[in-house]
């Protein structure tokens, strides 16, 4: 899963005055099943857990409560190398990790020491006699910087070089390298992303899942002889209160490996689009993130049919855009896979972005100009 944000909103909705407490759970409720039927559910903690007083952009702060609810709805693993890591400095690194301990989720990209790094840096997840190892990055942390004791993994060549030569002597089946990097808003990748992602592939790692450019980018499956890799440029937002055409929703994407005596492969790899939904009810906002294309969440679901029309758009342009641009990575089924051809039919009305050709034409024009 991509981005779990916590901007303002999304904290004042999540509070029970009755209560007088946090809870977070409606957010996830939608999505339940989908999240605990995988063996592992990774995504992105894009605040910090560093205690009140809670704030949105742009020095986050979320209760633990947000926590707990991504417990309970069947996250196993949360990474925390992004460019918010530092929100709150020394104090807000530390205490996000300790959260994260107390409630037994599993966690890498930021340390309370580097004693911690060393130990904790690469978490291998293994099941039925796999062993997958995971690394975590970002591309900086808004201009705050991290002090001694604390340790924040960069998108550093050095760094990244020498983690993955050490994690190839832990005899893994496979690497995933979960990347926080790019352009926000941006629906391709840029040559910074494109740079790495090359280092990765020489350096033997066999997936990529990107972050922080809050739209969905590309997911690119290559294989040459042997060799198998896949990358997931931007998941795009899980859940956050940016509500503009392209940032309001993401995708999940669904992994699996099947070991077959030494022979290790990719055996599915698939998307499955989300929606934040945004609902007022009794003068108060309601979160909850749809897995939109499931039948159930038709026009009889909403209370207000804008808010249906408004992802049936994101719903038809991420289609449009995934299916045109991506190689060798479809939507996952049970939620509905629609081909080109259908889509086509339907005379959606797609926005130019969408389009490379129409993207380099423009870029064309205004080199000129």
């Amino acid at each position: 899963m991509g981005d779990i944000m916590g901007h303002g909103p999304q904290i004042r909705s999540a509070f029970q005055e009755s209560k007088n407490k946090y809870d977070y759970q409606e957010v996830f409720n939608p999505l339940e099943e989908i999240i605990s039927s995988v063996d592992f559910a990774v995504a992105n903690l894009e605040v910090t857990l560093a205690g009140p007083p809670f704030m949105g952009y742009p020095q986050f702060s979320s209760p633990d409560e947000l926590a707990v609810a991504c417990k309970n709805s069947g996250m196993d693993v949360l990474v925390t190398a992004n460019n918010h890591s530092c929100d709150r400095k020394n104090n807000g690194i530390i205490r996000t990790v300790k959260v994260l301990d107390s409630l037994e989720i599993l966690h890498t990209g930021t340390f309370k020491n580097e004693d911690t790094r060393d130990r904790e840096n690469l978490l291998i997840l293994s099941k039925e006699g796999l062993h997958v190892g995971l690394l975590n990055y970002t591309y900086g942390t808004n201009g705050i910087p991290f002090t001694s004791p604390t340790f924040v993994n960069m998108l550093d060549s050095n760094l990244i070089i020498k983690d993955i030569e050490s994690a190839k002597q832990k005899g893994l089946d496979k690497l995933i390298v979960f990347v926080h990097w790019g352009s926000e808003y941006q629906d391709f990748p840029n040559k910074y992303q494109r740079k790495f992602n090359q280092l990765f592939y020489r350096m033997g790692v066999d997936v990529v899942i990107g972050s922080h450019p809050h739209v969905l980018q590309p997911m690119i499956y290559k294989k040459e002889k042997k060799k198998e890799f896949l990358t997931v440029f931007s998941l795009g937002n899980f859940v956050s209160n940016q509500r503009e055409e392209r940032k309001d929703g993401g995708a999940m994407f669904r992994l699996s490996f099947q070991k077959k005596g030494n022979n290790i492969k990719i055996s599915k790899k698939e998307y499955l689009l989300t929606w934040v939904n945004k609902s007022l009810k009794k003068d108060k906002y309601h979160y909850e993130i749809l897995p939109c294309s499931k039948p159930i969440y038709n026009e009889k679901y909403f209370s207000n049919i804008e808010d249906f029309n408004q992802m049936q758009l994101f719903l038809n342009n991420s289609r449009q855009h995934l299916q045109i641009n991506n190689e060798g990575v479809d939507e996952g089924a049970p939620y509905g896979y629609a081909t080109i051809k259908q889509i086509k039919s339907d005379k959606v009305n797609l926005p130019s972005f969408r389009n490379k050709e129409t993207l380099r034409k423009k870029r064309k024009k205004k080199k000129k100009k």
